[in-house]
């Protein structure tokens, strides 16, 4: 028993160390984008600032952190941040819902994803790859990341730009995030494709 115990626990150091061996991972966003530019889509170098709603007001740190990703995202497209002679305002919100997905691969997938067997006898302990104990519901938890953003022309205070991205995935942690889920929703910038897109975007680990 004792050696059996000292396999498995090997086995799952041995599939974690496999599984944080890539140096990138890839964000998944749901994008959808409408523009309606009057009279014609800004030149690069269009300046722009930020504007808050109400509740966006009070000195948060997550708002000016999101801000700042923001500004990366904008100045990739063309975009420059000059508050004292902007065109266009940027109004910017995002929520993180943490979820809870079923455990043990899903009620659809009851041993879905990796597993490790684990097997004795007169043989001693043995590991296949196959039915088992599913690693993927060691975490059965989820983030759903949500951003909006939405240009205005200040000439007109018409909303010329409107971006949407949702993205779930299992990482906890937010920045980093944040700036790969900005550049999909600005990706096609300022004359976006039509209708729902997918779009995948690569950070280093």
């Amino acid at each position: 028993m004792k050696r059996l115990l000292s396999t498995f626990l090997f086995a799952v150091s041995l599939a974690a160390l496999v599984s944080g061996c890539g140096t990138t991972r890839t964000v998944h966003s749901d994008i959808t984008s409408f523009a309606r530019w009057t009279p014609a889509p800004p030149a690069p170098g269009a300046t722009y600032r930020f504007e808050r709603l109400p509740s966006q007001q009070q000195a948060d740190p997550y708002q000016a952190q999101l801000e700042a990703s923001a500004q990366a995202a904008l100045a990739k497209v063309g975009m420059q941040f000059n508050p004292q002679a902007a065109a266009f305002s940027v109004q910017i919100s995002a929520s993180t819902l943490p979820m809870v997905r079923p455990g043990w691969g899903g009620f659809d997938r009851p041993f879905g994803g990796s597993s490790i067997f684990i097997g004795g006898g007169s043989g001693g302990g043995s590991i296949e790859v196959g039915m088992g104990f599913p690693l993927g519901g060691m975490d059965p938890h989820i983030y759903r990341r949500d951003i909006s953003i939405v240009m205005r022309d200040l000439r007109s205070n018409a909303v010329v730009y409107e971006t949407r991205a949702i993205s779930d995935d299992p990482w906890h942690e937010s920045r980093p995030l944040m700036g790969a889920i900005l550049d999909a929703a600005l990706l096609g910038f300022p004359v976006p494709p039509p209708g729902p897109r997918r779009v995948s975007v690569e950070i280093p680990r």
